[in-house]
């Protein structure tokens, strides 16, 4: 859970070759690439590039591509921007494209190549993924230094006291390591989600309760080491949203483009 993909997963650095729609000013020698251009360090020295109508030189210059207008020897340049998508995951499907079990995986779901998870979820767990291939929004989503908040729904054994409450919002210790604070609220009812395709395993005698928790890390399986520290075993987690972004119109199993107002929405939030 919230982890960048493995080097493996990565056909690339963040480097992009597409410009990203969320990252503001960017190198410009990455937006030449994003246009297909060979040698854009090159085509800088020689002068041959121009932002808003004046010669740039500079390998360090820096331009919006959604902003300021980009020539190549007096040619206006066709960038391949990023891709964003959301996708609900359902139970028991691993957050990555490529087989390493008999489980299913986001390959059985989304038909596209080159996209990532910009921070994953567990087999067991469910919800909002963000996959793109936008390795400057992956970096900022994913590392701990940016404390981007993601919010879950779980449900735990028994039902939590104030004090329970309490240190998951001031932080518990989890491997040696206290965690950050959480934002925790108690729900007064179970909300309304799809059923889970592997039923939940019940305790006949034992109440369950529902939490809404939002972190700002994304350490492996937090959220039920979380819970487990103070007594309270996770039975079903899933995540509603990552920082704007929402579940709001998807199925388990379906995704969809993110909107131009979304990618407003969560470039404000960066």
């Amino acid at each position: 859970m919230g982890t960048p993909p493995p080097a493996d997963e990565m056909k690339r650095s963040t480097r992009p070759c597409c410009a990203s729609r969320v990252a503001g000013q960017q190198l410009l020698v990455w937006l030449l690439e994003a246009a297909g251009v060979a040698d854009p360090a090159r085509a800088l020295q020689a002068g041959r590039v121009a932002v808003n109508s004046r010669r740039v030189t500079a390998p360090q210059a820096r331009a919006d591509p959604l902003r300021d207008a980009l020539h190549l020897d007096g040619q206006a340049l066709a960038l391949r921007f990023c891709r964003y998508l959301l996708f609900y995951k359902p139970y028991d499907v691993l957050s990555h494209f490529t087989a390493r079990s008999d489980r299913p995986t986001l390959a059985d779901y989304i038909p596209l190549e080159d996209v990532y998870a910009a921070g994953r979820l567990d087999h067991d767990s469910e919800g909002l993924l963000l996959l793109t291939d936008d390795g400057w929004l992956i970096h900022r989503l994913t590392h701990p230094r940016f404390g981007h908040p993601r919010t879950y729904l779980v449900q735990v054994e028994r039902e939590p006291d104030q004090e329970a409450l309490a240190a998951l919002r001031r932080g518990v210790v989890v491997e040696e390591r206290r965690t950050r604070p959480a934002e925790v609220e108690r729900l007064a009812e179970a909300p309304d989600l799809p059923p889970r395709s592997t039923p939940i395993r019940y305790r006949k005698r034992v109440p369950t309760a529902w939490l809404r928790l939002t972190l700002r890390e994304g350490r492996t399986r937090q959220v039920r080491r979380m819970t487990a520290a103070v007594g309270h075993p996770t039975l079903r987690l899933v995540r509603v949203a990552i920082g704007p972004l929402t579940l709001a119109g998807l199925a388990p199993g379906e995704w969809r483009e993110i909107e131009e107002a979304e990618l407003e929405m969560l470039q404000q939030s960066l």
